[in-house]
C-alpha cells in the first residue's frame, strides 16, 4: 500500500477529530482527494473487544475499564467514557461520516433513547474474544453473549418501530466485528492455555470456526451487511515487546507474533467470500488493519507520528487499564503517538484506520 495514497485520503476525516483543526496545507491536500459516494446505512451495530467498546465495560464487573482520566482527554468535554483511547473509536468516526450520529453508544448505557437504539449501538466488551476462555480470564462479555444482547436490542427495536421496520433496519444496517487479538494474547502468547491443545495453525482454525458460527447467527437474526476486521500486527503492541523484556532503547516488533497475525488474516480473507456464497443476500467484507498499521510503523513521519513503540500514557511500556489513571503523566501531544496506552491506539491512529475503511471497504457495498 502506497504511503502517500493513504496519507492523502486521510485529510478530510482528520478535520472531523475534536483535537484537530485543519491547517491550510491539510485543507489543500484534502481538496485533491476524490472520495466515492458513501453507501447508505440506517444504523450501525458493533461487536467485539476494546477496539470497538464505547463503554459497555463500565457496567460489567471487570477490572478492564477505561472510565477514568486520562482516558478520554480528547473526547468532547474531556469525558472518560469507557473508550480505550484518548478520544473516539473507529465506529464513532464511521457513524459520523455516514451521517448516522456523532458517536456510537454502548448497549448497556442506562436510559438509552429510542433514537439511539434505532440508529445503532455497540455490544462490544473490552477483554473479550471469540474464544470463551478469553472472556473468562477478564470477566468481559464474550462475543457469544453479545449476540444475546443483540437479540434483546432487536426486541426493543420492534417495540419502538414495529416488526417490519425493525427487520428492515437490521437488514440494511452496517455491522462491524472486531476481535481476535485478545484470544492470541491471553490464551496463546502471554498465558499459553490453548497451546496445551493447539499449535498456531490449529488455534487459528479454532477461532475462525467460532467466527463463522457467529456470523451465521447474525445472519439468522437478519444482518446482511457486515465488516470483519483482521488482526493488527500483534507483535508491535508496546505491551508485547515489554513482555519479551525488550529494553526501552532497542525495542523491535516480534516477528513470530506478526507472522501469526498475517497467517490468520489470509485465512479470514479467504473464508469470508466462501461464507458469503452460502448466505444469500449477504455482504461480508474483510477489512485489513494489519497493513495500514504496519505502514504507520514503518513510515511514521508520513502520518505525523514521532513515537510508535511506546504509548502516550506514563512510560508507555506497561501502562494500560487501571495503570493508566489520574496519577499517571501523559505525553504532551497524543496525536504524535501511534499508541495511547501500551495496548490501544491513539485517537489519531483510529482516524487513519477509519478513513482507510471508508476508502477501501465501503465501496464494496456499492457493488
Amino acid at each position: 500500500m502506497a504511503t502517500s495514497k493513504l496519507f492523502i485520503m486521510l485529510a478530510v476525516l482528520i478535520c472531523m477529530a475534536p483535537i484537530n483543526t485543519c491547517s491550510s496545507a491539510a485543507a489543500s491536500t484534502a481538496s485533491m482527494a476524490t472520495r466515492p459516494p458513501s453507501p447508505k446505512f440506517p444504523a450501525i451495530f458493533v461487536f467485539g473487544d476494546s477496539t470497538v467498546d464505547t463503554g459497555n465495560n463500565n457496567y460489567v464487573k471487570t477490572i478492564i475499564k477505561a472510565n477514568l482520566p486520562p482516558y478520554g482527554e480528547n473526547f468532547p468535554d474531556h469525558i472518560p467514557t469507557g473508550r480505550f483511547s484518548d478520544g473516539k473509536l473507529i465506529p464513532d468516526f464511521l457513524a459520523s461520516f455516514l451521517g448516522i450520529k456523532d458517536d456510537v453508544p454502548p448497549f448497556l448505557k442506562p436510559n438509552l433513547s429510542e433514537n439511539e437504539l434505532r440508529t445503532g449501538v455497540t455490544f462490544a466488551s473490552a477483554g473479550s474474544g471469540y474464544d470463551y476462555l478469553t472472556s473468562r480470564l477478564s470477566n468481559a462479555i464474550p462475543v457469544s453473549k453479545q449476540v444475546e444482547m443483540f437479540k434483546s436490542c432487536i426486541n426493543k427495536l420492534k417495540g419502538i418501530v414495529g416488526k417490519d421496520k425493525a427487520n428492515n433496519i437490521i437488514g440494511e444496517a452496517l455491522v462491524i466485528i472486531s476481535a481476535g487479538t485478545n484470544d492470541f494474547v491471553f490464551n496463546f502468547y502471554d498465558i499459553p492455555t490453548r497451546r496445551l491443545e493447539f499449535d498456531n495453525v490449529g488455534y487459528q482454525h479454532f477461532l475462525l470456526q467460532k467466527l463463522e458460527d457467529f456470523l451465521k447467527e447474525l445472519y439468522e437474526l437478519g444482518c446482511r451487511k457486515m465488516i470483519v476486521a483482521g488482526l493488527p500486527p500483534i507483535g508491535c503492541l508496546p505491551i508485547q515487546m515489554t513482555v519479551k523484556f525488550q529494553i526501552p532503547t532497542n525495542r523491535k516488533c516480534l516477528e513470530d507474533q506478526n507472522s501469526d497475525a498475517e497467517s490468520y488474516n489470509k485465512k479470514l480473507a479467504k473464508l469470508l467470500p466462501e461464507l458469503q456464497a452460502k448466505l444469500p443476500g449477504s455482504k461480508l467484507a474483510y477489512t485489513d488493519v494489519y497493513e495500514p498499521l504496519f505502514d504507520m510503523i514503518n513510515y511514521p513521519q508520513q502520518y505525523g507520528f514521532v513515537e510508535i513503540k511506546r504509548g502516550c500514557c506514563g512510560t508507555g511500556l506497561i501502562e494500560a487499564l487501571f495503570l493508566c489513571n489520574p496519577m499517571t503523566p501523559v505525553c504532551r501531544n497524543p496525536s504524535e503517538f501511534l499508541f495511547w496506552d501500551s495496548i490501544h491506539p491513539s485517537q489519531q491512529t483510529y482516524i487513519y484506520l477509519a478513513n482507510y475503511i471508508i476508502e477501501e471497504v465501503f465501496p464494496l457495498f456499492d457493488k
